[in-house]
């Protein structure tokens, strides 16, 4: 069933990696497997046994070709740095070449203690793996870069977190799982050519037009700095128009690649405040929603500090160009994030006032305590008069009465008709999101009562963000005041 893997990072020289064998459990049953991204990666379905999939999908039995490796890196986590952190509870299986010619890394999540775990059980509960699969199964169809989620199973056996919960292993599939802390586990051993492996890895894998004659050695370790800064800043942007508040912003979990990597205590707006936070570990509000952009920077500029030696000889030389780099994200950021709102306010062109008439309208928001999400998409009908659906968001809709007229005289500038604004605006601006009190609510119908309907239900809606679907209509509203989600919790 497995395509062939390829077992790139398994052939890389061991101290990249401790070898692993994922250690069973005791009755492994699938829950949630993705049919249309397994047919993607190349996956013969038409052998498919559910419960050798299970076995798999557990880590009971090793896929063909396979080599289980737990990868080595490092991190600053709150900002605070540990040099030795690696899967503690993750087992890549290898890569595979997917039907569109790229190489996919399949990883296991919650297969056991490792020799990283630091004394953890490498274990997963079902709660945080349900929460993954949903939710970046959510972004992707948002059209936000992610890893993805291909397999869920139950393992039969408790874990203890908070309170005892039922144990669960998802597999993962990702562009890679080359990290910002992967390049800091070797530049804090001064292994510059480990770093140098990494790096070149990385431009083959997701900059390979970086290859090439045309750019001498040192110009190329920069370039791919600017290269992830670019991704970085439009990946931050994206997160940022849908509301999205990644929690838990440490450079162990910042990929190379672009992609948005650990849904650990992640959530989504409903009331808009810039200072959102809802993960339980981030006491201080580091990683609040507002802040998101600028620890993207900082983790940027962490990478930066592992390529010095590859960018020049002359590490005076080396941190002039990286540092110039990493003040650009800034310019970057800002463009990418002013591209995302022009797109969920239906505006076509640019103009120099577009930014302040963005900030007048999150401003509307804060004061009224509206619904992000509900908000930009109730907007379209409020084209050319106000729009009753959209105003009974706002406890307070004064300032959003006076700000209207000023959004209708920008897009008359632009001489759209009204139904086009609309369609452009609907096609940016999600009708349903992952809310977190239906994930809540999923998670719970499954982990108490073994009922994945809630899941699969939630999973459906979720598929199709942007369309109206008939008889959903509560999946799109924000949660009751009981069923407020305040605090989010990481799974380990």
């Amino acid at each position: 069933m497995f395509p062939e893997f390829s077992l790139r990072y398994a052939r890389l020289p061991e101290r990249f990696y401790l070898r692993f064998d994922p250690v069973p459990v005791p009755e492994p049953r699938l829950v949630a497997f993705n049919r249309p991204l397994a047919e993607a990666l190349g996956f013969d379905l038409t052998t498919f046994d559910e419960q050798r999939a299970a076995e798999w999908f557990s880590g009971n039995a090793v896929p063909p070709g396979a080599d289980p490796v737990a990868q080595a890196y490092a991190g600053h986590q709150f900002g605070h740095f540990n040099p030795r952190l690696g899967d503690g509870r993750a087992v890549l299986l290898g890569e595979v070449v997917d039907r569109e010619g790229r190489l996919r890394d399949i990883q296991l999540k919650g297969a056991g203690m490792t020799p990283f775990s630091r004394g953890a059980d490498g274990r997963a509960p079902l709660g945080p793996v349900l929460r993954e699969y949903l939710v970046s199964e959510a972004m992707h169809r948002l059209g936000v870069p992610t890893t993805r989620a291909l397999a869920a199973v139950t393992s039969g056996e408790r874990v203890f977190r908070r309170v005892p919960e039922p144990g669960a292993v998802l597999t993962r599939v990702a562009s890679s799982h080359l990290r910002v802390g992967t390049f800091q586990y070797f530049a804090a051993r001064d292994d510059v050519e480990a770093v140098r492996t990494l790096a070149d890895m990385a431009i083959e894998r997701h900059y390979p037009h970086l290859l090439g004659p045309e750019l001498a050695e040192g110009e190329r370790y920069l370039a791919l700095l600017e290269a992830v800064a670019e991704r970085q800043a439009a990946l931050v942007a994206k997160w940022m128009g849908l509301g999205f508040i990644h929690g838990v912003m440490n450079t162990d979990n910042c990929a190379i690649s672009g992609e948005t990597i650990d849904y650990g205590p992640c959530a989504f707006m409903e009331a808009y405040s810039s200072t959102m936070v809802f993960s339980s570990i981030d006491e201080q509000g580091r990683y609040a929603y507002r802040n998101q952009p600028w620890i993207a920077q900082w983790n940027l500029a962490r990478f930066a500090e592992t390529l010095i030696p590859l960018i020049d000889d002359d590490q005076e030389a080396a941190i002039e160009k990286a540092t110039a780099v990493i003040e650009r994200y800034e310019t970057r950021y800002e463009a990418e994030w002013l591209g995302v709102m022009r797109a969920k306010l239906g505006l076509a062109g640019e103009e120099e006032g577009d930014r302040a008439l963005v900030e007048a309208f999150l401003e509307t928001l804060a004061a009224g305590r509206a619904d992000f999400t509900l908000a930009f998409r109730r907007l379209s009908e409020a084209l050319q008069e106000d729009a009753p659906a959209l105003l009974e968001l706002f406890e307070d809709s004064q300032a959003l009465r006076e700000w209207l007229p000023r959004w209708r005289e920008r897009l008359a500038r632009e001489a759209a008709s009204p139904e086009a604004v609309a369609a452009r605006m609907n096609a940016t601006n999600p009708l349903y999101i992952p809310r977190n009190h239906q994930v809540e609510r999923a998670i719970a119908a499954a982990s108490e009562h073994d009922d994945f309907a809630p899941f699969e239900a939630l999973r459906e809606v979720l598929a199709e963000p942007y369309a109206e679907q008939s008889g959903c209509e509560a999946y799109a509203e924000p949660a009751p005041a009981a069923e407020r989600v305040l605090r989010t919790f990481c799974g380990t």
